[in-house]
């Protein structure tokens, strides 16, 4: 039986990639260089936003100097801007409730930066109690190293066995494996179907309701 659920943040509770691309764009415009469209972001994000910048960046601009100048400009603007757009995906808060509802911890680990991790589970889930929101911090490496997977169980005191993690991404489906957890891939994310396929998920939910059913059943 299944005691945690942990979930990634963007592309799998809630739908940010409009706002991901506005704020990039607009960092990247501030200094000339040529933008993208919203779905090219897809294949962008899921590393942490320096990543997101690097692939975002034209070759040959790519050095650490141009990622941080255009982190600088991004972090205020979408810091304003990252919920003008967002929006949970369909039934994302019907499935939280019934899991909290029959007991479940919940738990959130993404590698979007903690601030605007925590900004946006506070206000789309704020009836929801997190056993721990965890986005990207100083010092803990980036998804798809497992240790924010394990620091989520000890908080949550639970066993490997009784956790779940779901993502959008082959990021989180990695995530998942080295840390040892059952994993679900959910494809109504950014992400397409055969990447997840391509790392064996315990469970690919094209619904919330499929991930409520796989639960039920462990």
């Amino acid at each position: 039986m299944k005691r945690l659920a942990i979930f990634d943040l963007d592309g799998t509770l809630l739908d940010t990639i409009a706002d991901l691309a506005a704020a990039t764009n607009h960092a990247l415009s501030q200094f000339g260089y040529p933008t993208h469209t919203t779905d090219e972001y897809r294949f962008f994000v899921g590393n942490g936003i320096n990543k997101l910048f690097e692939r975002a960046l034209p070759e040959g601009e790519k050095s650490q100097q141009n990622v941080l100048k255009i982190r600088g400009s991004f972090i205020p603007y979408y810091n304003m801007h990252n919920a003008d757009l967002s929006r949970p995906y369909l039934g994302i808060e019907a499935l939280l409730g019934t899991l909290q509802q029959n007991g479940m911890q919940l738990a959130v680990a993404s590698n979007k930066y903690q601030e605007a991790t925590t900004k946006l589970i506070r206000q789309y889930f704020p009836s929801v109690r997190f056993t721990a929101v965890f986005g990207q911090r100083e010092g803990v490496p980036s998804k798809p190293d497992p240790q924010v997977i394990n620091e989520i169980i000890r908080l949550a005191n639970v066993k490997k066995e009784e956790t779940v993690y779901a993502g959008d991404s082959c990021v989180d489906m990695q995530t998942g494996k080295n840390a040892g957890v059952t994993t679900i891939g959910v494809s109504w994310g950014f992400r397409p179907r055969a990447e997840l396929e391509a790392y064996s998920p315990d469970l690919i939910a094209d619904r919330c309701e499929d991930i409520l059913r796989f639960l039920q059943q462990e």
